[in-house]
């Protein structure tokens, strides 16, 4: 008898029920294989639509996602509990986590031991793709179109998740460096979408002064883009989307949701770091940035009256060895918030 591992076991019984699989049987030597019906995936309102899908143990599979929102074909990494079947008649509790800037969807599966985290859990994670698309629908000269991050992640990965994966609306959302201002700005910008966010080095406050001319400039260096203020627009012209897409703006919308932020504040190498010989006092100067727009964050939700739990720290540079630590400080109440 053939002993199937979970992972086939799994998309055995996601064949037949979405399906219909095909019944496996010896064949006649050099005769054909039979066809395999692929999987039927709802898409989502907007026509984006899974695929693919790849196991790649039996708790972790990447789907690829088509849709006119980024005009192109991105991934999607999703972890899902022990108790968690294809054909399942109930929903579960879901994390979306963000990555940060020229990083990609396996960002927090190589960096950090998530898979651990959720394990206890009855929850799942969802890692979307985000590329250096700065976590909004680009601007592009008061046109719109693709890409639109926002949009991809807030209505077509949701529902894809939710239509296709039995994920459900006991929603978390948990970032580093832009996948924190991201994870921010989409619950300031659609309240009730979280009911947790969990924020570590993010700018917190983008239209603070000097902040959006160092944001033009890092997509500039950063992002694929001949003209850098189709982000958010240009600086002092088209301020009205700078100020929409701004968290201490949006704080106010934020009551009622469950917040942790942390950010370093003097750029130095904390103690998780290893700096190479003459590097002790070097300064990454977008951790300093960050510290000083979640301090301003923070004494914004203070005087609104909003409860946060912060970790404001001094010496960290800007990078996993200071975030991954930080998930000890927010996985607990984030589990919490959603239920799982």
């Amino acid at each position: 008898m053939t002993h199937l591992t979970r992972a086939q076991a799994r998309r055995r019984r996601f064949l037949a029920g979405a399906a219909g699989a095909a019944l496996l049987s010896a064949v006649p030597a050099l005769a054909p294989a039979p066809a395999t019906a692929a999987p039927s995936f709802a898409p989502a309102d907007t026509g984006a639509r899974i695929v693919d899908q790849t196991w790649l143990d039996d708790r972790t599979f990447d789907v690829t996602i088509d849709t006119p929102s980024l005009a192109q074909r991105v991934k999607t990494r999703i972890i899902v509990p022990e108790s968690w079947t294809p054909d399942a008649a109930r929903t579960w509790p879901v994390v979306y986590a963000y990555h940060g800037g020229r990083d990609s969807y396996v960002s927090w599966t190589r960096s950090t031991d998530i898979e651990r985290y959720a394990a206890p859990h009855d929850v799942m994670v969802v890692m979307p793709e985000a590329a250096n698309g700065a976590y909004t629908d680009w601007y592009n000269d008061g046109e719109g179109g693709p890409p639109m991050w926002e949009t991809f992640h807030t209505v077509e990965v949701l529902q894809l998740m939710e239509r296709n994966f039995h994920a459900g609306t006991a929603r978390a959302a948990m970032g580093i460096s832009s996948g924190a201002g991201g994870a921010m700005t989409y619950a300031g910008r659609r309240p009730g979408i979280f009911r947790y966010i969990a924020a570590s080095s993010g700018v917190m406050h983008t239209t603070m002064p000097g902040v959006p001319t160092m944001l033009v400039l890092t997509q500039a260096l950063y992002t694929e883009t001949e003209d850098a203020t189709d982000v958010w627009g240009v600086p002092g012209v088209h301020d009205a989307n700078w100020l929409a897409h701004d968290p201490w703006v949006l704080a106010r919308n934020l009551r009622g949701v469950g917040l942790f932020v942390s950010s370093g504040r003097t750029g130095l190498p904390g103690p998780h770091d290893r700096p190479a010989p003459g590097e002790e006092e070097s300064v990454q100067v977008q951790e300093v940035i960050c510290g000083r727009t979640t301090e301003s964050f923070l004494r914004r939700l203070g005087r609104l009256g909003i409860p946060v739990t912060s970790h404001v720290y001094e010496d960290g540079w800007h990078n996993w060895e200071a975030w991954r630590p930080e998930m000890d400080r927010y996985w607990a109440p984030m589990m919490r918030a959603i239920g799982a």
